[in-house]
């Protein structure tokens, strides 16, 4: 298949919480094994990846995997705007990402995931009760913290006038529990989406019996994962879960500020897709 030019399909999905639907980018293997449904990572870092996504879609398809792509509610080109968007309505767009894909597609379904895009796919797990292979990017493991991350960009902002960090996040902190949606980084953080971004966790249904394959990147002389995804990979494969979890030599492409890419990452993720099958 080398040297094959995948066929890219946009479209919109109907439905979701916005009159416009969801856009949605198929890149269809010329020969079928499976289709990936991909959740994108948080806010910028989903634009910084999109290039590295693009590029591991084109080598998915080459080896028999299509992947469908959903921009979530107010996310990329999808309908509204990042304000409605809410933790419930990410989760119903990758369910009706995955009816699509099971009712239009043909061969086995997997979910791939990049940063917080595992979040999202844990919660669905867990609601949908679907088993499925997945495939893990730099997964973020605690939802909070995650957040936490996210608002310390308006918290540094404000600290030019305020020098109390603290006191600088509580006060953003009590605006989300309020339910008023605040500004960061450019874009409208609404309260529904922070509260569930912050109550999640990278988790696994009791009794997951499809594999998981989970990549970290890192500098080349790091050869083991970080502590707190070792500790979670080790508790999955303690519950009988087929774990396959590498650390890989490259930089962190979702938030370096030149659009940096990590060729090893996709060779790693094709091999792990024959464990899919």
């Amino acid at each position: 298949m080398a040297g094959v030019i995948p066929r890219r399909e946009a479209f919109f999905l109907p439905g979701g919480v916005t009159r416009e639907g969801r856009f949605c980018l198929l890149t269809r293997a010329p020969v079928s094994r499976g289709t990936l449904v991909f959740a994108h990572p948080f806010a910028e870092e989903m634009n910084k990846s999109r290039r590295m996504v693009a590029l591991a879609a084109g080598a998915f398809a080459a080896c028999g995997w299509s992947t469908l792509q959903i921009d979530f509610t107010g996310c990329g080109d999808s309908g509204g705007d990042f304000e409605d968007a809410s933790w419930a309505a990410w989760t119903g767009d990758l369910q009706d990402a995955w009816c699509w894909a099971s009712a239009n597609l043909s061969g086995p379904l997997a979910v791939w995931g990049l940063r917080g895009g595992a979040l999202v796919i844990s919660d669905w797990l867990r609601a949908s009760g679907v088993v499925a292979p997945l495939l893990l990017w730099q997964p973020v493991s605690n939802g909070r913290q995650h957040l936490n991350q996210f608002l310390r960009l308006k918290a540094a902002g404000e600290m030019l006038a305020d020098a109390d960090a603290k006191a600088s996040m509580d006060l953003i902190r009590s605006s989300l529990q309020a339910g008023r949606a605040v500004d960061v980084a450019g874009y409208r953080l609404p309260a529904a989406l922070a509260g569930g971004m912050e109550a999640s966790s990278l988790s696994l249904p009791p009794g997951f019996g499809a594999p998981v394959a989970v990549f970290e990147l890192g500098p080349p002389e790091r050869t083991e994962l970080s502590p707190a995804l070792r500790v979670l990979t080790e508790r999955w494969s303690g519950a009988n879960v087929s774990v396959r979890a590498t650390c890989v030599a490259g930089p962190a492409f979702w938030q370096t500020q030149e659009i940096e890419l990590c060729p090893a990452l996709i060779d790693a993720s094709v091999a792990a897709l024959g464990d899919f099958a």
